[in-house]
């Protein structure tokens, strides 16, 4: 079997990762509207995480495609980054990937020059809820900046 790897993401990868990050999002339940499962750029991530001080990351294995998280920028918030789209097929949780992946996202982000990053989730995802907690976010009352996903109502941060 060959080895699991975490790399940047590829235009090959769009089609692929917006069904992963769809199927999990369905999988939970998940609301359709404000959520990622409804971005206009779902399905073009390698696109989007072009722009300076983004990137996104992709687990792989044997050529298929089994998760991904990245770093984006927020609008107006010069210091501060967001943890995007982590999404993980149910097959490798649990197994510290999802550590590994936060690890990869936060020391780019620091590389880049952000203070802090931040999160939004749903309340009902606690798995997720808990890793972030152990790698450090921690409760905020307030969103920061305009991220669109309204259906998110848990809102979290880290100072890096």
């Amino acid at each position: 079997m060959s080895e699991i790897q975490i790399r940047p993401i590829q235009p090959k990868d769009n089609k692929k990762l917006g069904e992963l990050i769809q199927l999990v999002l369905e999988g939970e339940n998940a609301p359709k509207t404000g959520t990622a499962y409804a971005d206009k750029h779902l399905f073009n991530l390698s696109e989007s995480y072009q722009a300076p001080n983004t990137r996104y990351f992709v687990i792989e294995q044997a050529n298929q495609l089994l998760g991904g998280a990245g770093i984006g920028n927020l609008a107006a918030e010069e210091d501060t980054c967001e943890l995007q789209k982590m999404y993980f097929h149910p097959s490798i949780r649990g197994k510290g990937w999802g550590e590994k992946m936060i690890n990869t996202c936060l020391d780019f982000a620091k590389e880049a020059g952000f203070s802090q990053c931040y999160i939004e989730t749903l309340p009902f995802m606690k798995a997720a809820r808990k890793r972030y907690e152990k790698s450090g976010f921690e409760y905020t009352p307030h969103r920061i900046g305009n991220t669109g996903h309204f259906s998110c109502t848990v809102f979290m941060l880290k100072k890096l």
